[in-house]
């Protein structure tokens, strides 16, 4: 008999939640392939991403290198799941997360994609790539302008050590997210014209997947839906 873990039963039932609203959207839809749900497990520890694993889910995602590259370290079965980096990445945070993620969702600068793949080819890895798109023109919020995208995708697909896969977003704060995920696919059809193998688009989250869904999303990233409120930070 399995030791009682009261967490494990939450993650469980919120997990299943999850999967059901994305199945109903996916129906309403008329999709008939179920998008890739990565668990967002920034600021929660290493002991919920191995619950998690044992639920199956194989998709994590981190935004923070400095919690990320010791979180990894933590996990029980590392081989088992794909770490997907969906933060904001400075240039000389590059070096670190090429050591550890699988995929980046937040190349935003040829600067950064230089970076990245130059680390990934030193260390023998090749790192699934996403360029970040900024929706909103909000500070802060990171992502190339859209008039900027396909030439970002360019410069990733000729950098060694990165491959580019698609694209990824944020709604804007405030706005109706139909329209950036409109917008979004919009970008990926022209993106995927010179680039067929980039047929990724990362977007939704836990208030607006089934939006995502809707426009097409591959990738959704869903932290407090599943893991619940921001554990207290020290």
């Amino acid at each position: 008999m399995s030791t009682p873990d009261p967490r494990r039963d939450e993650l469980r039932a919120r997990l299943q939640l999850t999967r059901a609203r994305i199945d109903r959207a996916c129906l309403d839809a008329g999709r008939t392939e179920r998008p890739t749900l990565i668990v967002v497990t920034k600021f929660f520890p290493a002991a919920d991403v191995n619950r998690l694993a044992e639920l199956d889910v194989r998709d994590i995602g981190e935004n923070r290198d400095q919690e990320a590259r010791v979180k990894v370290t933590e996990i029980a079965d590392r081989g088992r799941l794909t770490v997907h980096f969906i933060g904001q990445l400075q240039t000389n945070k590059a070096a670190s997360v090429a050591r550890y993620a699988d995929v980046v969702h937040s190349v935003d600068r040829p600067k950064l994609a230089q970076a990245l793949g130059g680390a990934a080819a030193r260390y023998g890895r090749c790192l699934e790539t996403l360029i970040q798109v900024d929706l909103s023109q909000a500070p802060g919020r990171g992502g190339v302008q859209p008039t900027q995208a396909r030439a970002l995708a360019d410069i990733v697909a000729a950098t060694e050590g990165l491959n580019l896969r698609g694209v990824m977003a944020v709604a804007p704060l405030g706005a109706d997210p139909a329209a950036a995920f409109e917008r979004l696919a919009g970008l990926a059809d022209g993106i995927r014209a010179d680039h067929p193998s980039a047929q990724w688009i990362s977007a939704g989250m836990s208030g607006d997947l089934e939006i995502a869904v809707r426009f097409g999303a591959t990738h959704l990233r869903v932290g407090s839906a599943i893991l619940g409120s921001r554990p207290p930070r020290g």
